[in-house]
């Protein structure tokens, strides 16, 4: 008889110290999505309202935000980061306030830049929504 692997075993998570670190503040009109990473760029931990337990519209407020980057840095400072440099990148509403929570939160913020992609008169938008 074969036996089966069994495949609910998990496995020990890896902490690994790091001092600083980046903060990508990724917000859309639906949602926002904060990711933590080393300064290689490999991702130590991530959160989004959707984890926090927000579902649909609540998702894409301000405030559904500041709990994800205070659910983040939580994750974040477990791997002993203390300074980071912030990216934020989209045109959402939690932005501003991802960045006061994540300041809040005890960590020295650096740097905030904007990565938010702006054509160059490239492609064509889409047409007007009419209400």
């Amino acid at each position: 008889m074969v036996q089966k692997k069994d495949s609910s075993k998990k496995r020990k998570k890896i902490f690994r110290k790091v001092s600083t670190g980046c903060v990508f503040v990724h917000a859309t009109f639906n949602n926002t999505i904060v990711t933590v990473t080393d300064d290689d760029g490999k991702v130590l931990c991530w959160s989004s309202p959707g984890t926090v337990g927000y579902k649909g519209s609540r998702k894409s407020t301000p405030f559904a935000a500041t709990i994800a980057a205070k659910d983040a840095v939580k994750k974040a400072k477990t791997h002993g980061i203390r300074d980071v440099n912030v990216f934020l990148r989209g045109p959402g509403s939690g932005k501003e306030s991802a960045v006061r929570s994540i300041r809040s939160e005890g960590l020295n913020v650096r740097v905030i830049k904007d990565l938010t992609p702006t054509p160059h008169n490239g492609c064509r938008p889409r047409k007007r929504r009419r209400v």
